[in-house]
């Protein structure tokens, strides 16, 4: 195992979080709301969205500052259970 594979994050930290979902039913605004119940100081400019080549998904990332792993692990459980959301990143 590699030094680094045992390091962990130090808080706190700008992190980038991505969720993917299909491109329906203002998803992008349904992620934000949840990372936003998690870190609430995020800044509108630092959620960008990317749609698949395809049209058919599309891909949230939202850029904050992070405070402890608790708090990540709470925003990864949430967006992680619900049904629009197919993959956290």
């Amino acid at each position: 195992m590699s030094e680094n594979s045992n390091k962990s994050i130090e808080f706190p930290c700008v992190f980038p979080l991505k969720a993917i979902g299909r491109d329906q039913d203002n998803f992008a605004e349904l992620v934000t709301t949840i990372v936003r119940r998690h870190a609430p100081d995020l800044r509108d400019d630092a959620v960008s969205t990317r749609v698949s080549a395809g049209g058919k998904y599309i891909s949230v990332t939202a850029i904050f500052v992070a405070h402890s792993q608790e708090q990540l692990d709470a925003m990864y459980s949430e967006l992680s259970r619900h049904e629009r959301v197919l993959f956290v990143l």
